[in-house]
């Protein structure tokens, strides 16, 4: 009982829908109740009236009955299979106050001498009795009396029949008010999901075609809000390609006196100081032009400059670019499949995703390994798969490599840690999935990184990039 209590607590404070229903029923439902004791309380009345009306009717009738007819036409009250709607005794009094008849098996009722003309309630051993006295042209009374008992239960019935419709509309009525209410609440949850669903480079305004007037200064504050955030996002994202950009020039130009450096004759000593300032520098335009890359993902809006590609033969194209860089760690790097695929998409977008994803796969795989790349079509989606043997990444580790810098720790090999950032952001840019997988799960070794595209048939009348 505790455990309700907290719970409808806690239903009441935090959830808006269920306040809404909950005091909107509760309101319903005392309404109801209070129409109902009202109807019941007149339904009651009513029907006791109708009784005093049938008792005044018979009182009339028996008074106009000659005396000597008196017994043969009235119903006892000890009858048992009468009806109780007439079940009725009928007895005549002397001017006397004394009973002369009754109707058959009749128990006579003790009037008392002092009771006038019209309705009286009479009590007699313990039993209440509704009772009608009128006069008769020759001076005698007529008593008409009914058990007020039986008379209640006629009445209540009565009543209840009146009321029971009201009660069986209660609980429909509060299941149409927890409707209505959740109804009339759709545009939040609509509006919620809606927001929830978006990606976080999706800042623009939230349209408010369909949101209620009330809910609308929430709605233009959750757009200041993005608008706020998507300015700042903006500002750092320039600063960021900004910074880029002026760099490259100073690293050209140290890599270019580098070069002029290493002709001049110098000491064993010098060289290899050379040959590390050299890698250090390329280092830094590799991270340069991974933090352009970067940029340009996050600032290009999803579904920008698509246009027909064909996904194998920019896959071969890319091979192409890394087969030096693949020969000289001694890595057989090829196609495995090759279905062939044409998407509506962004190929720049899909190049650079495949270009780090290739890179990836040869920077980290051991000497003498190998690095598989294929493109799979099913009916629905293309996808890119790219499948190396170094040493993977842990599954509690996947969720944290897309984060930009994020690199594991124990990895020998140097890189900028932005190669699936890069990854990530073009994905949501294609539309695409990017998803990670172990190439050898028995010994946990390896990472297979594949993009799942959508795609469509492939069309003769389309423009692709071809070899």
């Amino acid at each position: 009982m505790d455990g309700f209590q907290a719970r409808l607590r806690a239903q009441l404070t935090h959830s808006l829908q269920f306040r809404l229903s909950f005091y909107l029923a509760a309101t319903s439902l005392i309404a109801a109740l209070v129409a109902g004791i009202v109807s019941f309380s007149a339904a009651m009345a009513e029907a006791h009236e109708l009784q005093d009306s049938m008792l005044k009717q018979i009182a009339v009738l028996a008074a106009m009955t000659p005396g000597q007819n008196v017994g043969r036409v009235y119903t006892d009250l000890s009858t048992p299979d009468a009806d109780e709607e007439t079940r009725v005794s009928v007895q005549w009094l002397h001017h006397s106050g004394q009973p002369t008849t009754s109707s058959p098996s009749a128990s006579n009722l003790p009037i008392p001498t002092g009771m006038g003309d019209g309705l009286h309630t009479l009590t007699v051993d313990g039993e209440d009795y509704r009772v009608v006295i009128r006069s008769t042209t020759d001076g005698s009374r007529v008593v008409v009396a009914q058990e007020a008992g039986m008379r209640n239960g006629i009445a209540r019935g009565s009543a209840l029949r009146t009321i029971a419709p009201m009660l069986l509309l209660a609980p429909l009525l509060v299941l149409m008010v927890t409707i209505m209410v959740r109804r009339l609440l759709s545009p939040v949850t609509q509006l919620s999901k809606e927001v929830n669903a978006r990606s976080e480079q999706a800042l623009h305004p939230v349209e408010a075609k369909n949101v209620p007037v009330e809910l609308r200064p929430f709605l233009a504050a959750i757009n200041g809000l993005l608008a706020r955030v998507k300015q700042s996002m903006d500002m750092q994202r320039r600063f960021l390609a900004d910074a880029a950009h002026e760099l490259r020039s100073p690293l050209a130009a140290l890599s270019l006196q580098t070069e002029r450096l290493a002709q001049a004759e110098m000491s064993a000593t010098a060289q290899d100081r050379l040959i590390t300032v050299r890698a250090g520098i390329e280092r830094g335009r590799h991270l340069l032009e991974q933090l352009l890359s970067l940029a340009r993902a996050q600032t290009d809006a999803p579904g920008q400059a698509t246009s027909s590609v064909s996904v194998s033969s920019l896959v071969r194209l890319v091979i192409e670019d890394f087969i030096s860089q693949a020969e000289a760690k001694g890595i057989d790097l090829g196609m495995t499949d090759s279905d062939e695929a044409v998407i509506d998409t962004n190929e720049m977008a899909l190049m650079t995703a495949v270009k780090n994803l290739v890179n990836n796969a040869i920077r980290y795989s051991p000497k003498g390994s190998q690095v598989d790349v294929g493109v799979h079509l099913n009916a629905e989606r293309v996808c890119i798969a790219v499948s190396d043997h170094g040493p993977g990444i842990p599954a509690a580790e996947r969720a944290r490599v897309f984060e930009p810098f994020y690199r594991i720790l124990g990895t020998e090999e140097s890189g900028s840690g932005l190669g699936l950032s890069i990854v990530k952001e073009n994905a949501v840019r294609l539309g695409a999935e990017v998803i990670l997988t172990c190439t050898d799960p028995a010994h946990d070794r390896g990472l297979t990184v594949t993009l799942s595209l959508p795609c469509r048939p492939l069309s003769s009348q389309t423009h692709v990039l071809s070899l």
